[in-house]
C-alpha cells in the first residue's frame, strides 16, 4: 500500500480487578487518549457494555463528547455502538451532533454487540444479533444518506416518517466502519456499504485464523452490492506490552495479565476471545508462543506488525492496539510512549530523512572535523598575530 500506516488504540476499555475506582479508572482512560494525542496517534476508539464490571463506558458517543473536548487531533470512534441496542434513528441523530462537536473528528463503529450478558438484558437473544445488525444498519444509512422519511416496524422498534434534523459536518457522513471478530456478519456489513472493516483480536488465534477471509467476504459483498472496498480502511487491534527490555515487559504484565485473562475465560461471554491457561506464567506462555500478544521490545511490535501485513494478503490501513491495564499506570504510559517514539515512525517512515542525514553526516565526519579544527587553529594564530604590537 502506498499510503502511510495509521495508528490508534483500542479501549473497550479493561479495568481489572473490578475493586477499582470507576471514576478515576475514566479519568485514566482520558489521560491515555491525551498521552495517545500528544505522541501523534491517529485514532482512539471506545466500546460500548452494561455487564461485566470490567468495561464502564456505557456510551461511546458521550465518552467521545467528553474526550474530544480535551484533545486536539486523535479521531475518536465508536468502537463499537452495539447497534440492536438502538433504535437508529436516535444513533443517526446523536451522531451528527456529535460530529459537530468534533469538528469532524468522530468515526462510527458498528456492532451486533459483543456480550451476550448485556443483550439478554433488552430480550434479545444472540441468534437475533447478528440479523438486527443487518436489518438495522439499513435503516441507519437511510438516515443518514437521505432526505426522504422512512417508515418502518421490527420487532424491537417502530419509526414513522422519521428523519433527522441536522446535515452532518463531514460530508457526506462520518466514517463508517463494522466490527468483526470471526463471523462474517461484520465483513458482510463493511461490503455492503463499502465501509471500513474494524478487526478485533486480529492476533488471537481466531482472529489470525480468519484475517485475509474477512477481507475476502468483504470484498466479494461489496462487488454483489456495487460498492468498493479500500484497504486503508481496515483496521486490525492486537495486543502488545512494550518496555525497555523483554525481562521487563515480562515482569510488567506480572502485574495485570492473569486477571484480563481470567475475565475472558470466565466472565465475558466472547468465546471467540479466548486464552489459555490458569497461572500467570501459563498465561505468559500463552501469549508469547501463539503470538497472540506481544511482550517485550519496540522490535517484536515491528516484527508482528509485518506479519500482519503478510496474513492480511494484502495490507491494511491502520493498526490500532488493544488498550488494557497488564502493567502498572506508570509502565502502561511506558509502553504507550515507547510505541509512539520507535513504532509508529518505523512504518509512517517520518524519520527516513532524519537517518539519511545521520549516516550521509556520519560518512565525512572525520574529514569535516580536521578542516574545521585547522580552520579554528588557522584564526586563532592569525588573531594572536593580529594582536601584537607593531
Amino acid at each position: 500500500m502506498s499510503e502511510r500506516m495509521r495508528f490508534g488504540t483500542f479501549l473497550p476499555p479493561h479495568h481489572l480487578p473490578v475493586n477499582y475506582n470507576p471514576t478515576y479508572a475514566l479519568q485514566k482512560d482520558l489521560e491515555i487518549v491525551q498521552l495517545a494525542d500528544a505522541i501523534g496517534f491517529d485514532e482512539a476508539w471506545f466500546g460500548e457494555h452494561h455487564s461485566g464490571g470490567a468495561e464502564p463506558i456505557g456510551d461511546p458517543m458521550l465518552f467521545i463528547a467528553h474526550v474530544a473536548a480535551q484533545t486536539r487531533n486523535i479521531r475518536l470512534g465508536t468502537g463499537v455502538v452495539s447497534l440492536p441496542y438502538h433504535n437508529p434513528l436516535w444513533v443517526a441523530d446523536r451522531l451528527a451532533m456529535l460530529d459537530h462537536l468534533t469538528r469532524g473528528r468522530v468515526m462510527l463503529g458498528l456492532g451486533p454487540g459483543a456480550l451476550a450478558t448485556d443483550a439478554a438484558m433488552i430480550g434479545i437473544h444472540p441468534s437475533q444479533q447478528r440479523d438486527a445488525l443487518e436489518e438495522d444498519t439499513a435503516v441507519l444509512m437511510h438516515l443518514m444518506t437521505s432526505d426522504e422519511p422512512i417508515s418502518i416496524e421490527t420487532a424491537r422498534y417502530k419509526l414513522t416518517n422519521a428523519r433527522i434534523q441536522l446535515d452532518f459536518y463531514q460530508s457526506p457522513h462520518p466514517e463508517m466502519a463494522a466490527a468483526a471478530i470471526v463471523s462474517p456478519s461484520g465483513p458482510r456489513l463493511a461490503g455492503t456499504y463499502g465501509a471500513g472493516l474494524l478487526s478485533i483480536g486480529a492476533t488471537m488465534k481466531a482472529g489470525v485464523d480468519v484475517l485475509a477471509m474477512h477481507w475476502d467476504v468483504a470484498e466479494a459483498r461489496a462487488k454483489e452490492c456495487g460498492k468498493t472496498m479500500d484497504r486503508k480502511n481496515w483496521r486490525l487491534v492486537g495486543l502488545m506490552h512494550l518496555a525497555d527490555t523483554k525481562e521487563q515487559a515480562i515482569k510488567d504484565v506480572e502485574y495485570g495479565l492473569r486477571e484480563f485473562c481470567d475475565y475472558l475465560q470466565h466472565t465475558a461471554s466472547t468465546p471467540q476471545l479466548q486464552p489459555v491457561g490458569n497461572s500467570i506464567a501459563e498465561y505468559i506462555e500463552w501469549a508469547m508462543s501463539t503470538g497472540a500478544a506481544v511482550i517485550g521490545t519496540y522490535d517484536e511490535a515491528i516484527e508482528q506488525i509485518e506479519r500482519l501485513q503478510e496474513l492480511s494478503n494484502g495490507g491494511f490501513g491502520c493498526f490500532l492496539l488493544f488498550d488494557h491495564n497488564w502493567a502498572p499506570w506508570a509502565a502502561k504510559k511506558h509502553h504507550y510512549e515507547i510505541f509512539g517514539d520507535y513504532v509508529i515512525p518505523h512504518f509512517k517512515k517520518t524519520n527516513r530523512r532524519l537517518k539519511l542525514s545521520e549516516t550521509t553526516t556520519r560518512a565525512v565526519r572525520d574529514e569535516l572535523a580536521a578542516q574545521q579544527s585547522a580552520a579554528i587553529s588557522s584564526f586563532s594564530q592569525k588573531h594572536v598575530a593580529g594582536s601584537q604590537p607593531k
